[in-house]
């Protein structure tokens, strides 16, 4: 079929990571053993929360959460991107390409919502310590999560909708490893450039808003902090904090990296690079983030290791 002298595709073929074919199977080995960390990673993460009485506390339920997450956030991308790094043939269909878009989009919304959730538990632990098991119940702590999901995947089924009904034609190649919004808006021979906007303005308010939540949280946190009159209890309370803190400057330091800039900006490589920050190295530290710098986690897995060793 021919749409003003252009050829209508059926599919997409994603270009990926590298174009060098002998760096293939280095890339398919690395993000194996990348992918498979962060699904061990996590599923421990899960496991501790749920069989540990001494990690059944509001932080660390939404720590699991957070887990369960990016589970399902590096699965939407990684899996077929090892899948491509092993066939000389890369082709998704319009279908397919568009439900990773719409899962990957909504999944990211979702783990910014999540942050700013943890963070107000932070605050309330902190700044509210008398009235925090009142307000922070399980009920509430419930709710919260589920509204983290429901408003993410209603308030992208419009814009899917949209998408849905872009015409695809030219050569079909989308210079990405996986379908991100953008590159498939670039490959539409419909006039994308409002829903272009759209999604700039969309992702803008969904960054900064939540950032700006979690700034005033912490803000907030530091001066309670520093009106504490010991040197134990100021240590005490900001490393309940320094695990979630971390993670957020991480996470909201690469997203920004290619997010927060105008649409029309061509960036291919360098889009590239910095989306392996946010699909795979993120996810990578999390686990070991809240392993290594959380006190509690720690010494369960130290006891857990010992009652090992006693068998």
């Amino acid at each position: 079929m021919v749409l003003s002298n252009k050829t209508i595709v059926k599919e997409f073929v994603l270009v990926g990571l590298s174009t060098n074919c002998k760096l293939w199977l280095f890339l398919f080995l690395l993000f194996m053993l990348v992918y498979l960390t962060i699904i061990l990673g996590n599923i421990l993460i899960i496991a501790l929360v749920w069989t540990q009485p001494q990690l059944k506390t509001p932080m660390y339920f939404f720590l699991c959460n957070l887990s369960f997450l990016e589970i399902w956030f590096t699965s939407v991308t990684l899996p077929k991107m090892l899948r491509d790094l092993l066939h000389m043939s890369r082709r998704i269909s319009i279908r397919g390409c568009i439900a990773q878009c719409y899962f990957f989009f909504v999944l990211g919304a979702i783990e910014n919502y999540i942050l700013v959730v943890m963070a107000y538990d932070r605050y309330l632990a902190i700044c509210n310590p008398l009235r925090y098991s009142s307000i922070m119940s399980p009920v509430l702590c419930w709710h919260l999560v589920l509204a983290c999901w429901f408003c993410s995947i209603l308030s992208s089924l419009l814009p899917l909708y949209w998408v849905s009904r872009l015409s695809f034609c030219g050569h079909g190649h989308i210079n990405h490893f996986f379908c991100d919004v953008i590159p498939l808006l670039n490959v539409s021979c419909t006039d994308a450039s409002i829903l272009k906007a759209y999604f700039f303005v969309f992702t803008w308010i969904i960054i900064f808003g939540c950032l700006l939540f979690i700034i005033v949280s912490y803000c907030q946190i530091i001066l309670t902090i520093f009106r504490i009159p010991s040197k134990s209890g100021k240590s005490k309370a900001f490393s309940t904090c320094v695990s979630h803190l971390t993670v957020v400057v991480i996470y909201y330091g690469s997203i920004i990296l290619i997010y927060v800039r105008s649409p029309n900006e061509q960036a291919f490589e360098y889009d590239k690079s910095v989306s392996v920050l946010y699909v795979a190295v993120n996810p990578l530290l999390n686990p070991i983030i809240y392993c290594l710098r959380n006190k509690d986690v720690r010494t369960v897995l130290n006891l857990i290791i010992s009652r090992l060793y006693e068998k």
